[in-house]
């Protein structure tokens, strides 16, 4: 070994010890005590999903059979490998896509990407071929055997057949639904058709989304259209769901409706576009278009988190005020579509952000949306698409490189998919929130700079945290929990920068002891009475 090498490997020894011992010296720093009072509860969790848009189709239709399904196992496993290691993050929901019938138009459904285009079940003479959308009920069947809780079915456009332009987007900037006006009930049959032929397959979907995000105009030049997609005004959605609620019924089925699946949180509260004040416009006592009678309309609305995520006051600001107003309304929320379309992941920094800095932000926006927000559901958009898998993975928990013809590829899970399994694999659907307090009293703005922090419990009296070390710096964490005895075991999984530390199990310990949080990491612990 010549001279520089030995300098070189003297360098490194001496910068990990160092390391090493600036971890120790502050392991021993002052902890922060999070007290958890399990008699005290918030929401009832019901699920964490993701959707399978688009990709699924040339994924489960053509992809090699041992790539598809360790993709699969990825998103629905609860399984855990001979060392301890999680096999995937065990959603317990998956969004599925009717399609309007874009794929079948080709080029002259006006689509620029063949990928974004969907395939419709129902033909041009009113038949139906339910070998379409193969690829996307692959993931539907995969997602059931797994043991996912809850199914839901979402549509984007009505098939192209009913809208005014016999497109599945629009071409008019009027802001009003594509939507034929005398094709109402022929859109919520459809449907209620599609529901019914899962249904006798197995595959019950728990909810029905007729309509998304319908503050967009979802306009696009031919040729130039991104994707399926129709605005809806206010009275417009509340002529659809009553629609639908009664095709429901007369087709004898139980799946719930959800709505509106607002493009922004702030619509549900506020706005003056045609389609704002959700809550206010369909759970209102006064409200003309109120919906609360309906059977199949639990008292529930849906909202995106996209573009309320620009520092953080204004994310905690948003939540605190969505909160406040359905609870004012006695409606529950959920957040049903997320991923980093604007910039405020970058937090004010230059260039491109990590894989963790990536995933260390979607665990923030999940924390706030559930503890601020009090959001009973949490889904990501979307589970896989194109990208690379070490940089600004800022759509997806599964970066696709495919080949041309996306008939095969390699894949690759980000920071992304471990930071939501941290809370999917763990937080299981009828768990409890739990209300806890801090012993350093910082705001939710502040504390979303440094340690956050939530806990879960289910009716046995496990209880799941979830703490998020926002520092560059350990922290110590020490759990107070009441009515708990002091001597529980948790177990550990944590999520770093490191390669291998993907909800790495890391060594186990009795809750009266302090436990440290890595730097820039996220760690859950699971304990048992």
């Amino acid at each position: 070994m010549n001279l520089s090498a030995r300098k070189f490997n003297l360098a490194i020894f001496l910068l990990v010890i160092c390391s090493e011992i600036s971890l120790a010296q502050q392991s021993n720093l002052k902890p922060l005590i999070i007290t958890i009072d399990t008699k005290k509860q918030a929401q009832t969790i019901d699920n964490f999903g993701a959707a399978g848009c688009w990709y699924a189709e040339g994924i489960g239709k053509f992809w090699p059979t041992q790539k598809k399904e360790r993709i699969a196992e990825l998103l629905f496993s609860q399984e855990r490998d001979e060392k301890g290691n999680p096999k995937g993050i065990g959603l317990s929901a998956w969004r599925f896509n009717i399609g309007g019938g874009t794929t079948e138009q080709g080029d002259n459904s006006g689509i620029k990407e063949v990928n974004r285009r969907v395939e419709s079940f129902l033909n041009s003479d009113g038949t139906y071929d339910w070998s379409k959308q193969a690829g996307y009920t692959w993931f539907l069947k995969k997602a059931k055997n797994y043991g996912v809780e809850k199914l839901i079915a979402f549509s984007n456009t009505p098939p192209v057949q009913m809208t005014k332009n016999n497109l599945g987007y629009k071409t008019e900037k009027d802001y009003r639904s594509n939507l034929k006006p005398d094709q109402y009930e022929a859109y919520t049959n459809f449907l209620t058709e599609v529901l019914q032929h899962y249904e006798k397959e197995g595959l019950r979907f728990n909810y029905i989304s007729p309509v998304n995000e319908p503050q967009w105009d979802w306009t696009g030049k031919f040729g130039e259209a991104k994707q399926e997609g129709s605005p809806w005004r206010n009275d417009e959605i509340a002529q659809v769901v009553k629609s639908l609620d009664n095709a429901l019924e007369k087709k004898k089925l139980t799946s719930q409706i959800i709505l509106p699946e607002a493009a922004k949180l702030t619509f549900l509260y506020r706005d003056t576009t045609h389609s704002s004040r959700q809550v206010q416009q369909f759970f209102g006592k006064n409200s003309s278009l109120n919906l609360s009678t309906l059977k199949h309309l639990p008292k529930l609305v849906v909202g995106h988190s996209y573009f309320t995520d620009e520092g953080d006051s204004a994310t905690v600001a948003i939540r605190a005020q969505l909160a406040d107003t359905v609870s004012k309304y006695g409606v529950q929320f959920w957040q049903s579509e997320y991923s980093m379309l604007a910039d405020g992941f970058r937090e004010g920094m230059k260039g491109r952000r990590s894989g963790m800095d990536c995933g260390l932000f979607l665990a923030k926006i999940i924390h706030q949306d559930v503890t601020v927000a009090n959001a009973a559901a949490w889904q990501f958009w979307n589970a896989f698409e194109p990208g690379k898998p070490d940089f600004d993975t800022r759509y997806y928990l599964i970066a696709l490189q495919p080949n041309a013809n996306y008939t095969d590829g390699e894949f690759y899970a980000t920071k992304n998919l471990w930071a939501l399994g941290h809370y999917s694999l763990f937080i299981r659907p009828g768990m409890h929130r739990l209300v806890i307090t801090r012993n350093d009293n910082l705001s939710p703005v502040a504390a979303a700079q440094k340690v956050m922090v939530s806990s879960f419990a289910d009716a046995t009296g496990k209880l799941v945290v979830v703490a998020i070390n926002y520092e560059m710096e350990a922290r110590n964490l020490q759990l107070n929990v009441k009515n708990y005895s002091s001597g529980a075991v948790y177990k550990r999984y944590v999520t770093t920068a490191a390669a291998a530390d993907n909800l790495k199990p890391y060594p186990a310990g009795k809750i009266s002891q302090a436990i440290t949080l890595p730097p820039r990491s996220i760690t859950t612990l699971v304990i048992q009475k």
